[in-house]
């Protein structure tokens, strides 16, 4: 949370201050989870929890791509996907802006790739 960037320096920093994320007592937000669905061996879901400004609640991730093959440079194999989720910020206590009238509603994107431990 503490990387946060919406590419306006004031915007980030109010999004940073104790009124909003309070990234200087909730420096992360983490997602663990287990893939739950499958097309043939790729998985298209994983369940499991974010923790965000101290409150954790599950959040399920759909996945909308998944692939793994063997890296061209380092010949060893790799995995990439593309995955989201939408949950209520306002679910984990960060609800600024409510009374004014915006959505409260976060579209989580996630980009990975990865590899399997040597």
């Amino acid at each position: 949370m503490s990387s946060i960037n919406f590419g306006m320096p004031k915007l980030d920093t109010h999004a940073k201050s104790a009124e909003m994320f309070d990234v200087a007592k909730y420096p992360t937000a983490t997602y663990s989870g287990k893939f739950t669905k499958f097309n043939g061996a790729s998985p298209t879901e994983a369940q499991g929890t974010l923790t965000m400004h101290g409150v954790t609640k599950p959040v399920t991730l759909t996945i909308e791509s998944f692939k793994c093959m063997q890296n061209p440079m380092s010949k060893k194999e790799v995995c990439g996907a593309e995955a989201s989720a939408t949950f209520s910020r306002a679910d984990f206590g960060v609800n600024y802006g409510d009374k004014y009238g915006f959505n409260q509603e976060v579209k989580l994107q996630i980009q990975v790739e990865g590899s399997p431990a040597a």
